[in-house]
C-alpha cells in the first residue's frame, strides 16, 4: 500500500486508462507519474470493492474512498466470497454465434447477483485468457474458417521394388474456433493433389465450414496482393461448389495464419515423431497411419482448457457448419480457348464444338475426367463427354449453322475458292481433306493451315507440294507442310522411290554370306 493515498482525480484517470483503454499497469503509471505497484494495488482495490466502471453518477469522492479503502473489520468477521465465473465456459461459449462477454455476464449475474460486477467480470476472463497458447487466445467464431498449408517437413515413403525413399508432401488443415485438426500426405503440391486434399478435408469434417483461409501459396493463388489476391479458376471452382469463400492471408503477414502455423508445428511433431521408425510403401499405408495419429491428437485434452479438440468441435463448430452438398466436387481445369471458323475449340489436342455465332470469341473450358464444358459471358453453351484420341472432334448437331444460311463467310464453297486461287492441285487437296471429314467444317482448320503455308511458300510450291500429296494420299496439313520443309515439291515420287534402292552388294563393310560359315 502506497505511503500517501493519491486525489481522487488521479485515482479516476488510474482507473479511466485501465478500462477505458486497457493500458498495462506500467503505461498508466507513467502515463499518472505513479509506480506500477500504485496502479496494480489501486486496481485490485477497485475489484473487491464490487464496483463497475463506469462509475455511478451519483457517486461521490467521499464514497468512493470509503469503497476503496474501507476500515479494517474484526477478525471473526468471516470475509466476503463471490462465485466466480467457469472461466473455461466463457472461453468455449464466446465461440458461437452471437455470443458476446456482455450476454455472458448477464447470465451469470442473473445466477449470482451477489457475484462480480460487470468491469469485475470482464476483467477477471481477460487475464485468465492471456495465459492462454496464443492459437487458443484467437477470436475465432463456430463454424467459420479452416486454416489449411502445407507443412515443411516431409514423410516418406519407400518404393518396394527399387528401395528408393521418396519424399512426400503433407497438407494440414485446422478449425479456427475448436483447432480440430487434419492431416493427409500427398505425392505433390501440384493443382489436382491441393484441391483433392480439400475435397477430403471436407468430407473428413463432415460440414463446410463459411471460410477458407490458405497462405498464398502459388498452387491457389495466381497473383498475390494483399487486397485483391487472384484465385486459380479450379480453386474457384471448387469454392463455388461447396459455397464457401477462400481468403488467403495477407502476404508478409504471419498472424493472419497463426492457427495453422501452430497445427503445423503440433502435426509435424505428432506424425513425424511417432511415425519416424516405420516403413511406409505406399500412399494408402502411410495415410492411414496418419488417420490413427490423427485420432490422438484430436482427442487429447488442452491443457487449459480441459476439453479436447474433437469435443471442441462437435459442441462448437459442427452446429455452426453447414452440410456437405450431395454430389462431391468432381475436379476439373479451367482453360481459354479461341473459336475457330470451323466453330470448334482445341482443348488438351481434341475438337468440340460450340455454337456457330461464337465463331472467333474467346471462351472458358473447363476439362473434368469425363465432361468438357465451354462458357462464354458466364454462361454455358456447350457440354461434351470427354475424348481422350489426339485429334479426334467431337460434334453436335444443333451447333452447326443452318442450311439456309449458305451466304455467310465461312462455307467449303468460299474455303474451295481460295484454294482455287493458288492451283487446282491445291483445291483438290482441300476437297479432300474436307470429304474425309464427317462433317466439312471439321476440315476447315487444315485447309487454312494450307493456305497460310504460301505466307511462308512460294504458291508455286504450295501447289506443286499439292499434286504430290494427293498422288502419295496425304489429306493432311501436316503432309504438306513436310513436303515443304524437306523440299520435295520438286522431286517425282518416282524418283524418291529409286533413291530407296538396296546398297550394291559388294562392299567393304558387308560380310557376304560365307562369314557365318
Amino acid at each position: 500500500m502506497p505511503a500517501k493515498r493519491l486525489s481522487m482525480r488521479k485515482l479516476k484517470e488510474v482507473l479511466r486508462l485501465r478500462f477505458e483503454h486497457e493500458l498495462s499497469d506500467r503505461a498508466i503509471g507513467r502515463s499518472c507519474s505513479v509506480s506500477h505497484r500504485t496502479v496494480a494495488d489501486y486496481v485490485h482495490r477497485f475489484y473487491l470493492s464490487g464496483l463497475s466502471w463506469p462509475l455511478p453518477g451519483d457517486l461521490d469522492d467521499k464514497s468512493l474512498e470509503e469503497k476503496l479503502f474501507p476500515e479494517k473489520t474484526s477478525p471473526s468477521s468471516p470475509p466476503a466470497t463471490k462465485k466466480m465465473p467457469d472461466l473455461k465456459y466463457l472461453h468455449r461459449e464466446l465461440k458461437r454465434p452471437g455470443v458476446t462477454l456482455h450476454r455472458l455476464w448477464e447470465e451469470y449475474h442473473e445466477q449470482a447477483p451477489e457475484g462480480y460486477g460487470r468491469t469485475q467480470f470482464y476483467d477477471h476472463y481477460r487475464r485468465w485468457a492471456k495465459r492462454l497458447h496464443p492459437t487458443l487466445r484467437q477470436d475465432h467464431k463456430a463454424g467459420e474458417k479452416v486454416f489449411v498449408d502445407w507443412a515443411g517437413k516431409k514423410p516418406e515413403i519407400v518404393d518396394p521394388l527399387t528401395g528408393e525413399v521418396r519424399p512426400v508432401e503433407l497438407f494440414v488443415a485446422c478449425l479456427g474456433a475448436s483447432s480440430y485438426t487434419y492431416a493427409e500426405a500427398t505425392l505433390t503440391q501440384q493443382l489436382p493433389d491441393w484441391i483433392g486434399a480439400h475435397t477430403r478435408m471436407l468430407e473428413f469434417f463432415g460440414a463446410v465450414p463459411a471460410i477458407v483461409v490458405p497462405d498464398n501459396t502459388r498452387t491457389g493463388v495466381t497473383r498475390a496482393c494483399r487486397y485483391e489476391p487472384d484465385l486459380n479458376p479450379t480453386y474457384q471452382d471448387f469454392a463455388d461448389h461447396y459455397g464457401l469463400a477462400i481468403v488467403p492471408t495477407r502476404a508478409g503477414k504471419p498472424r493472419d495464419k497463426a492457427k495453422v502455423e501452430g497445427a503445423v508445428l503440433i502435426t509435424e511433431r505428432m506424425i513425424l515423431g511417432e511415425l519416424r521408425d516405420q516403413a511406409f510403401f505406399s500412399l494408402g499405408e502411410l495415410n492411414e497411419a496418419i488417420r490413427q495419429v490423427l485420432k490422438k491428437l484430436n482427442g487429447k485434452r488442452f491443457q487449459k482448457l480441459d476439453v479436447s479438440r474433437r469435443e471442441l468441435f462437435e459442441q462448437v463448430d459442427r452446429p455452426a457448419m453447414r452440410p456437405l452438398p450431395v454430389k462431391r466436387y468432381e475436379y476439373g481445369e479451367w482453360r481459354k480457348a479461341k473459336v475457330n471458323i470451323d466453330y470448334h475449340i482445341e482443348a488438351d489436342r481434341s475438337y468440340y464444338s460450340v455454337p456457330y455465332g461464337l465463331i472467333h470469341k474467346t471462351v472458358d473450358v473447363r476439362l473434368a475426367a469425363t465432361t468438357v464444358e465451354i462458357w462464354h459471358a458466364g454462361r454455358r453453351v456447350a457440354s461434351h463427354p470427354r475424348i481422350y484420341q489426339k485429334g479426334r472432334h467431337e460434334t453436335q448437331e444443333a451447333h452447326r449453322p443452318p442450311s439456309h444460311k449458305k451466304h455467310l463467310e465461312w462455307t467449303p464453297e468460299r474455303i474451295l475458292a481460295w484454294g482455287r486461287k493458288t492451283g487446282p492441285a491445291t483445291e483438290a487437296l482441300m476437297s479432300r481433306v474436307m470429304a474425309s471429314r464427317k462433317h466439312p467444317e471439321q476440315g476447315f482448320r487444315s485447309c487454312l493451315g494450307i493456305l497460310r503455308l504460301a505466307q511462308r511458300y512460294d504458291p508455286e510450291r504450295l501447289e506443286r507440294a499439292c499434286q504430290r500429296a494427293l498422288r502419295i494420299g496425304g489429306h493432311s496439313y501436316k503432309s504438306v507442310k513436310s513436303i515443304l520443309e524437306n523440299g520435295l515439291e520438286a522431286q517425282s515420287v518416282e524418283e524418291a522411290s529409286a533413291e530407296k534402292t538396296l546398297p550394291p552388294v559388294s562392299h567393304g563393310n558387308i560380310r557376304g554370306k560365307d562369314y557365318y560359315h
